[in-house]
């Protein structure tokens, strides 16, 4: 590919391979260099969406003028050929790319492509993949780039249960079955495969073979998150908040099964993570298509005949603890607001101008005792104590 000048142009990069997902290596004008991971069918996606915004330079009225270069459509391929020809085919669509007139390469459709999304920010640790081989695209340069890094090692899942999909892009398991992750998304679905089968499978589903606690879970944040909910939800479970579409909550505890734990003024329960949107954060086109295509994936709590290889079983922190130590963290907050406003105002005090501060008073002295007025006094002083 290439780097990415200014906001909008895209120079040189690097990429590897993993079945179905490829890293980019964006090198951006300022010399600032970002990862980003994305799926073949995205990438096919946008490729598709680039053609018909130029339909002109995509040959669609006259084959003679197009210069946008040609992506084959997305297929399942598992040999290592297959792999390597994919590899050459996107380093080449990549190069061409990034060297087509400003009007495409610096569009904000490319630009916005590459930009770091979330996703990103939680990519496979460096212990699973090989080291990347970099290699830069000068705008010069005629060589073809097929150097490209190796393949990303997949993380390995248990199926716990049998799961019956309810549509074509999810994929049915049976217990014990062994599937390769491709992509966690947070709102609970990932992308896995099952031999020459793909598709979604919820990840309350699946258990890592190393142990039953997932690494990735982080621990509970009292202090929240600011969201907003975008679909309502009636609760089902007892510990399940109903909550309408436009309520502000806050997110305490975000789960990789996409139930997340949340905080409504005092009240803590679970809410399904694809129904949320970070406040602030504007909604997007592919959010708002899985809202109406997809529901929430099933929680671990309500699966049947859950079949583990693990003898201590999930981690799980009741909604009582959740209650209780975010109660506490809210009023350890105020006790510190309020410490904070004491001492301000101390320090008013200490600063006030003299002549507002009180005079000094005299000393009293003692009262003298009964001895030594009858030693030391007149008569008539004694008979004033007698």
């Amino acid at each position: 590919m290439g780097t990415i000048g200014s906001p909008t142009c895209l120079q040189n990069c690097s990429l590897c391979f993993a079945p179905q997902v490829y890293m980019f290596l964006v090198k951006w004008n300022d010399l600032s260099e970002k990862v980003v991971y994305r799926r073949f069918t995205e990438i096919y996606e946008f490729h598709k969406a680039l053609k018909e915004m130029f339909p002109i330079e995509s040959g669609d009225i006259n084959i003679e003028n197009r210069i946008i270069p040609h992506l084959p459509a997305p297929k399942w391929f598992d040999g290592q050929r297959s792999t390597e020809n994919r590899q050459g085919t996107l380093a080449e669509y990549c190069y061409t790319l990034v060297n087509l007139p400003h009007k495409i390469s610096r569009c904000l459709h490319v630009v916005n492509f590459f930009k770091v999304r979330h996703d990103d920010m939680n990519p496979v640790t460096d212990s699973q993949i090989k080291k990347p081989e970099v290699f830069l695209l000068t705008k010069d340069s005629k060589k073809n780039p097929t150097d490209i890094t190796g393949p990303i090692v997949l993380q390995t899942y248990r199926a716990i249960a049998d799961y019956e999909k309810s549509s074509t892009s999810e994929m049915a398991l049976k217990a014990g079955d062994m599937v390769d992750v491709v992509e966690k998304s947070e709102n609970g679905w990932w992308f896995c495969q099952l031999k020459n089968k793909r598709g979604w499978v919820p990840a309350a589903y699946l258990e890592p073979m190393d142990g039953p606690d997932e690494s990735e879970e982080q621990e509970p944040n009292y202090a929240g998150e600011a969201y907003v909910v975008q679909k309502s939800y009636t609760a089902v479970e007892e510990d399940e908040l109903t909550l309408k579409e436009g309520d502000i909550i806050e997110v305490i505890h975000k789960l990789l099964d996409g139930w997340w734990v949340i905080r409504k003024d005092e009240t803590t329960g679970y809410y399904p993570s694809m129904y949320l949107q970070k406040a602030g954060e504007v909604n997007s086109s592919v959010k708002s298509a899985l809202l109406r295509n997809r529901g929430a994936p099933p929680r671990r709590s309500t699966i049947r005949n859950v079949k583990s290889i693990h003898k201590q079983g999930r981690k799980q922190i009741s909604q009582e603890t959740y209650r209780r130590n975010s109660k506490k963290y809210t009023q350890n907050q105020w006790k510190m607001r309020g410490n904070s406003q004491n001492k301000a105002d101390v320090i008013i005090e200490k600063n006030e101008p003299e002549d507002n501060k009180p005079k000094a008073q005299p000393a009293v002295p003692p009262r003298p005792s009964k001895e030594l007025i009858l030693n030391r006094c007149t008569e008539s002083t004694w008979r004033k104590i007698l």
